[in-house]
């Protein structure tokens, strides 16, 4: 199975193709621009590193949230435009997801931190049970210090969120709060391609209109109106 993941979820950019259950080829941005400046670019690049045409997807699979507003409008809007010209299934996945599974260190409790701005953190905890990653905790958004209090064993930090408040963190759990490498705490596309490939098996997608993101808390015009 051929799948195009995309994430858009955060500051960073990522495009990978999935392809017989491994990564075929990803490529991933960190620019100071608009997403929408570099995502259809980033797109073609990849499909043509894979050696594929768009035609030759089997399905689409992106970040639907939590994470910045106008970044998950532009990768949410843009698989779903793709998936409805090619008629092909499309998978949400979790930006939290994204980034637990990812970390290296699937020994201990994780929690995934993503930098919501305004002093808060988008936050969830997980744990990897028999190599299944588990949440373990709703996802939220709260001050980075409410997001840890209560925790009482050792657990691993991962995400801008985790870089942004490490003293925060380590300030209320000491020697309990470890925290992924640096080049850890930016979503891949492709955890988002693995993370959607047993879905894509068991059926469990849906069609392009039925895609939508996950923001957690509202926006500003929201809050404002």
């Amino acid at each position: 199975m051929r799948i195009l993941a995309v994430d858009t979820a955060a500051k960073s950019c990522s495009v990978a193709i999935m392809a017989a259950g491994s990564l075929s080829a990803e490529l991933i941005t960190l620019k100071d621009e608009t997403h929408s400046k570099h995502l259809m670019e980033l797109i073609h690049k990849v499909l043509g590193m894979a050696g594929f045409r768009v035609g030759e997807l089997d399905g689409l699979a992106v970040t639907i949230g939590p994470g910045s507003f106008t970044g998950l409008r532009i990768g949410v809007s843009t698989v779903k435009g793709l998936a409805h010209a090619l008629n092909k299934p499309v998978v949400g996945v979790s930006s939290l997801d994204a980034l637990a599974w990812q970390c290296a260190d699937r020994s201990h409790l994780i929690c995934a931190l993503l930098d919501a701005r305004k002093g808060e953190v988008y936050s969830a905890t997980y744990r990897f049970e028999n190599d299944t990653l588990t949440q373990k905790s709703l996802e939220n958004v709260t001050a980075p210090e409410a997001a840890v209090e209560g925790l009482k064993e050792p657990c691993v930090f991962i995400g801008s969120g985790a870089q942004l408040y490490r003293r925060n963190i380590t300030n209320v759990l000491g020697n309990l709060a470890n925290f992924a490498p640096e080049d850890q705490n930016i979503i891949r596309a492709s955890s988002v391609g693995f993370l959607s490939m047993e879905k894509f098996k068991t059926h469990d997608t849906s069609e392009a209109a039925g895609l939508v993101p996950h923001y957690i808390r509202k926006s500003d015009a929201e809050l404002n109106f």
